[in-house]
């Protein structure tokens, strides 16, 4: 399964950006896993549905529809590209990313768009759980006070006011939170090329991959 590209990595190394872009030089698809549970996180404060009743939450996945027009996530046809991208949701799908029920809903869903071949698919447990029959897989990977720069520019450029400490004190609970949940863990595996992204530029990033490419 060649035509699958799997990145992970913690939050702020910069898999978005890297996937969109490699996607693009490739004429492959790019599907942005966040997105996924922003968009659930997004229902459920919509809803104003307590994460712990398991009925309630099953209800909620029954009843959105989370489809990709282009680079534009939709819910039941509305577009909520921006409204998932506050810090309050991003904070949000962190926590509701561990629920085993929403894994479980969303697992069919990546599964299928990337089974369409052709995609560069990014995320926290792609090449370990989604994926693992990939045979590109990369783990993205920077400093704690690199992606923690990049994640509070981000957030200021979308109007946000949170302090650079407060950020970085996200990322690392955020990291906590995603290397030790129960239900697949962030993780690197052996077979999973890593990239230290600290000190390079996005192009330095893609032409790591590009180079690491099993095309054959």
């Amino acid at each position: 399964m060649k035509d699958i590209i799997t990145i992970d990595g913690p939050s702020g190394a910069g898999k978005s950006t890297i996937a969109r872009l490699l996607a693009k030089r490739l004429g492959y698809k790019y599907l942005d896993t966040g997105a996924l549970y922003r968009a659930v996180a997004w229902k459920i404060k919509q809803d104003n549905i307590n994460t712990e009743d398991k009925e309630s939450l099953i209800g909620a996945l029954s009843k959105i529809n989370i489809t990709f027009d282009g680079e534009k996530i939709m819910a039941n046809g509305t577009d909520i590209t921006s409204d998932i991208r506050t810090p309050e949701i991003s904070e949000l799908s962190s926590k509701v990313s561990v629920i085993p029920i929403i894994r479980d809903y969303l697992f069919t869903i990546q599964r299928e768009i990337g089974l369409r071949g052709k995609t560069v698919i990014e995320g926290r447990d792609i090449g370990t759980v989604i994926f693992p029959e990939a045979e590109n897989k990369f783990f993205l990977d920077a400093s704690f006070e690199e992606r923690g720069r990049r994640r509070h520019k981000e957030l200021k450029e979308k109007g946000g006011e949170v302090s650079l400490k407060d950020t970085i004190n996200d990322i690392t609970a955020r990291d906590n939170r995603d290397s030790t949940r129960q239900s697949a863990p962030l993780k690197k595996t052996g077979d999973m090329v890593y990239i230290d992204s600290s000190n390079l530029t996005v192009e330095e990033v893609i032409a790591k991959i590009m180079a690491s490419l099993r095309t054959s």
